[in-house]
């Protein structure tokens, strides 16, 4: 494999996106044979390409005002479209429901906790947060999902990275905030939670913790590609974006999604939620993983048919 050629890894210039691209950079280029202790020759067999993308240039709106969450990928997927760069790192929980023609997400790596991290200037929970308190988030379903236990709660919009929202925090700009633990494990900050949600009780996003790899088509066999797959993150990954895809979920429609493997069964809760917390359609099912034929396929039938049954539910109650 020392023969390959060099892969060229676009991703954005956050923190949190750099660190995550950095870590598999490395993979990557020990996959291609190269020393992945050498920065050096990491950086001449897989170089990082940074792109700046929409979503992070525009940073006092949410997502949903300005286009959705295809804002964090466009610029890459552009890059990657016209042969500018070879692969693109993506936290796959900014992964539109449909990617762009001739683009694929080639592999799935092992995923972090899927957890949301509770951030607070003093209480442990949700629940403790005095009456009134100011919560700050700028996902839809965070927003949600906490007005349905705490309807009392004052949501405000929270964007920025992750340094950001813990300085506002500090700053008492919120009594609380919700971001993704993963992204704090990552950024070396998993100690900064108070608490964390339990992902049954309120599922996180789909794909929330895992990494995106997106690859042209040609390139999703590449034998690269194929070291970074981690087939349970695959899997699990596969049933909540078949849930995402049946709910038609964007920025606009606050969906959750955790699937799990046990007792030999693939598990998934889906969850939907009205913007104003008042509503909630949840629908859980498992299914057998056929050893022969693709499981991910099953996997994703699995996410279609309880994503559909919440959808034929919940109607336009769920859709802002």
């Amino acid at each position: 494999m020392a023969t390959q050629p060099t892969v060229r890894i676009g991703a954005r210039g956050s923190k949190l996106s750099l660190a995550q691209a950095g870590h598999m950079q490395r993979r990557i280029a020990a996959l291609l044979g190269a020393d992945p202790e050498s920065p050096a020759e990491v950086e001449r067999v897989a170089p990082l390409v940074v792109i700046t993308t929409t979503g992070d240039r525009v940073q006092d709106r949410r997502l949903l005002e300005i286009g959705g969450k295809g804002l964090f990928t466009k610029e890459i997927e552009e890059a990657l479209a016209e042969g500018r760069i070879d692969c693109a790192v993506h936290s796959m929980k900014d992964m539109p429901a449909l990617l762009p023609d001739g683009l694929c997400i080639a592999a799935v790596p092992e995923r972090e906790d899927p957890r949301d991290a509770f951030l607070s200037r003093g209480v442990a929970r949700l629940e403790d947060l005095p009456q009134g308190a100011r919560l700050g988030t700028a996902s839809l379903r965070r927003q949600a999902q906490s007005l349905n236990r705490r309807p009392d709660l004052d949501v405000q919009m929270l964007r920025g990275n992750v340094d950001t929202r813990l300085a506002k925090l500090a700053a008492g700009e919120a009594d609380a905030i919700l971001l993704a633990y993963a992204g704090l494990r990552r950024l070396g900050l998993g100690d900064r939670a108070k608490g964390l949600i339990d992902p049954k009780a309120a599922p996180p996003a789909p794909g929330q913790g895992a990494l995106a790899i997106e690859t042209r088509e040609a390139d999703r066999d590449r034998p690269w590609v194929a070291g970074l797959v981690c087939e349970t993150t695959t899997l699990c990954v596969a049933a909540e974006r078949g849930a995402l895809t049946a709910l038609e979920g964007s920025c606009k429609t606050p969906v959750g999604a955790h699937a799990w493997l046990e007792g030999g069964l693939l598990h998934l809760i889906v969850e939907a939620l009205s913007p104003d917390g008042r509503l909630k359609f949840r629908h859980t099912g498992a299914a057998e993983i056929p050893r022969l034929a693709d499981p991910t396929v099953a996997a994703r039938d699995l996410g279609l048919s309880l994503g559909a049954a919440v959808k034929d539910e919940a109607g336009d109650a769920i859709v802002l």
